[in-house]
Order: C-alpha cells, then structure tokens, then sequence
C-alpha cells in the first residue's frame, strides 16, 4: 500500500476512533502525522482519551468496511492533498480549543470529508457564501434567503447551507432556481436524507452540487454533531450571512465561527418585533455582523463594494431591473392573455427548461407570474420603480 493510501485509510480510522469535530484530536494532528496519531492510540499512550483505546480495536478492518459501504451508497472519502479538497476549510485547524460549540471546547479542521453528488467539492466552494438561519422561519425570512441565494448564484457564488428546513432548504433553493452550485453540509452521513422530507431536495443538489459530511455513512445526527457541523459550513464559505435567527439560535454558531475564521459575517434585520430575527439584531447591535438586505449587499462584503454593479441611477431602479437575467428573460416571455406551457415559455425566452421552471416558481413567490391547468400567466408589473 503507497504513503498516500496509508494516509487516506489512517484518516478514515481516526474519524472512526474519535468523534468528527473533537478538538483533541485536532490537536494530536497539529503535531504528528495522522499514521502517528493512531499509533498512539493503539499503543494507549496516557495523553489518547480512554475511549479512542476502547475503539480502536478492529477499526482497520471497520474502515475498510466503510469505504466499500460508501462506495456502495455513491460516496467517496476525500483527504488533505486530493484535488478535490476544498484548502479553506484547513483554517479551522489553527483554531482548537476556543470553546466556540463544537465537542470537547474545539473543533479543527476535518481528518476527512464524505462527499455525495455530481459535482466536485472544491470547485462548488471555490468561491462561496454561507446562507444559514432559523428552522421555524417566517414566510418574509423563508422569501429573503430564496432570493440571497438566487442572486448570489447569478454572480456565480456557491451557496452553502444545512438542508435543514426553513432558511436553509430556502437558500438551497433559490441557488438551484438560478441553476447555481450549492453545497449541503449534513450532521449525519452524507448517504442519509435528513431531514427525510427533503429527501427532493437533497437529491436535487446532489444532482449538481454536492452533499458533504465528516460523519461516517449510516450515521444520525445528534446535537453535538450539529455544532461540529456548523464549523465545516462557515470554513467552507467566504462568508456567512444569517437570515432569522433567535437570540439562542444554532446558526448564531455558525456565525460565531465565521467570526473566528476572520471572513465577514453578516445578518440580515426582521421586523423589530420579530422573536425569529431578535439573534441578527443583537449580532448587528454589537458589531458581530454586518447588516445587509440583499445579494448586491452581500456581494459587496464579499468581492468589494467596486466589484459589484452599482444600481441603476435614480434609485435602485424596477423590481425587474433587480431580477436576475434569465428571470427577467422569462418574465419577459409571459403575457397576460394567453397562458403559456413551460416549453412555450422556455423556447420564447431561450432559457433551458429546469432553468425555466425554477424561475417561474421564483417569480410566482414573488407574486409576478401565476400558474393554472392552462399553464403561466402574468400576474402584475414588474418594471415600475
């Protein structure tokens, strides 16, 4: 077996011995090879945990049953020093031991990623932005991260999100209406559908982006993993963007992590007397977050505010002038007489089809097109300021 297989199956043993996010571990792997580490553990140095010693055993043999069962379930096991790695998230190994919410006061960076889909995980995070927020999200927060999404897929930024319901199945799909790369990180095994209803969902961005986890195949999510998993989605993006987010919320964690890394952090503001939004006002009072309303914002945070195209003069111009291009490209294409099929629509706005379908249901939410069994009609005007 060559150095590198060695490696790869070293890491996969350690993921095995230690609980992905253990910030012990992290620590050992700042100072010793990964080969090393589990020599230690096995040897039952005294500094290796009692129950890194009590798992070992066999973990050789249990390792390469996991590689066959995720090569059976579409996964494949990516380490430091592949091309597929994405280099950022090696960020997190420089920050053990900060108390920040992941097991044992610290995190670090992966000993290695489970990856599940058609695209490659460094290119989908090659430049990126976290959209996180609350499960339980109001339909004005559910509406706003769509459309972050969305724009930030039109300028060809990934998104990177939980799956988890509300804001974060929203932003996936805002990204996957505008046909932009999304990244789902999950807190159990990236072969499982969690949560099971957006098991759609999850098969759709895995169709063309990626499904990501440090957790074995087979395994559930449990709190802890979940705080370990929000690490891997802030050191993954460029920076992170809270929408909805109450005062003890987990995607203030995320955040907090963001903070850590030194990439910008931002949260978008709710109603003043929205319990949902109360964590992103506080995180904007103190300063922790920069304030941002829509993509233009976030791009500006992320690229620098003379990269990004400046509104149109006289304000910040039409509902249409803020569409996204091929939406607007679609919208075009419908009228108010005549309802319209989506293949009809598609070859009058020469937008592909799935394209063409995800940006009607983007302008449907807005309440710019409405659907019938006759097909898509125009709703109301977009193009007065």
């Amino acid at each position: 077996m060559s150095g590198r297989s060695q490696e790869r199956l070293a890491r996969l043993e350690l993921s095995l011995v230690a609980e992905p996010g253990d910030g012990r571990l992290a620590a050992l792997l700042q100072e010793l090879a990964p080969s090393d580490v589990l020599d230690a553990v096995r040897r039952g140095t005294a500094s290796v945990p009692a129950v890194w010693r009590e798992r070992v055993a066999g973990s050789d043999e249990r390792a390469r049953s996991v590689l066959e069962l995720g090569r059976e379930r579409g996964l494949r096991w990516v380490v430091p020093g592949e091309r597929e790695w994405p280099a950022p998230v090696d960020d997190l190994a420089h920050l053990t031991g900060r108390g920040i919410g992941a097991s044992h006061d610290g995190g670090g960076a992966p000993v290695g990623l489970w990856v599940r889909g058609r695209g490659r995980l460094d290119e989908v995070v090659e430049q990126a932005v976290a959209v996180v927020g609350a499960r339980d999200c109001t339909a004005y927060g559910s509406e706003i991260a769509s459309e972050l999404a969305a724009d930030l897929a039109d300028a060809d930024v990934g998104v990177v999100s939980g799956a988890a319901f509300g804001i974060d199945a929203s932003a996936h799909r805002g990204a996957l209406a505008l046909g932009g790369p999304t990244a789902a990180v999950l807190a159990c095994g990236a072969d499982l559908d969690y949560p099971r209803a957006n098991a759609a969902l999850l098969s759709r961005i895995a169709s063309d982006g990626v499904v990501v986890s440090e957790q074995p195949p087979g395994q559930v999510p449990t709190k802890s993993r979940f705080l370990s998993r929000n690490r891997i989605i802030a050191a993954l993006a460029t920076a992170t963007v809270v929408v909805e987010a109450a005062v003890r919320s987990g995607s203030l964690n995320t955040l907090r992590w963001a903070e850590a890394l030194g990439r910008p952090a931002m949260a978008v503001p709710g109603p003043v007397s929205s319990q949902q939004s109360a964590g992103c006002h506080r995180a904007i009072r103190d300063g922790r977050a920069v304030l941002v309303t829509e993509g233009r914002d976030v791009l500006a945070e992320v690229r620098g505010p003379g990269v990004v195209a400046e509104p149109p003069p006289g304000g910040s111009g039409t509902e249409f002038d803020r569409l996204p291009a091929p939406v607007r490209s679609v919208l075009d294409a419908l009228n108010w007489e005549r309802a319209l099929a989506v293949a009809e629509v598609s070859a009058a706005a020469t937008v592909a089809t799935g394209d063409t379908r995800r940006a009607l249901e983007l302008l449907r939410r807005r309440g710019l097109a409405e659907t019938s069994d006759a097909g898509w009609l125009l709703a109301r005007r977009a193009d007065l300021a």
